[in-house]
């Protein structure tokens, strides 16, 4: 069993800062489950454009509003607490927060920690030794 609380994770390696968000990984590769969860925090005004090639991704929103919008085909979805979007097919997208956005992601296969997205907004798909 695993008991990891956001304080443990704070201002460590599993904590990333960029000027746009900032992730919390919470459950990394290492813990060998075939996902990973993170607590992300995406600022207010920002436009983050995100293409998750390698990986499935599914977001949940706590707290926040702003818009999701898939690159490809154009369509807007609003973002507010209780919104769930999964990204099944590799969808390009781009999430721009009105407010700050908290929300909580889960990766399929699993972030390693070690992961830079690229000019693409891609992460490399890494592997645990």
């Amino acid at each position: 069993m695993l008991v990891r609380t956001l304080d443990e994770v704070t201002d460590t390696d599993a904590d990333i800062k960029t000027p746009n968000w900032r992730s919390k990984r919470i459950v990394l590769a290492k813990e060998g489950v075939g996902f990973s969860v993170h607590e992300t925090t995406l600022y207010a005004g920002t436009v983050n454009d995100f293409w998750y090639a390698n990986h499935i991704e599914a977001v949940f929103i706590t707290s926040g509003e702003g818009e999701l919008e898939n690159t490809a085909t154009g369509e807007v979805f609003q973002l507010k607490p209780g919104t769930l979007y999964l990204l099944n097919d590799h969808d390009k997208h781009q999430v721009r927060p009105k407010t700050e956005i908290k929300c909580v992601c889960v990766f399929n296969p699993p972030i390693t920690g070690r992961e830079v997205h690229d000019e693409n907004g891609v992460y490399p798909l890494v592997t645990e030794p």
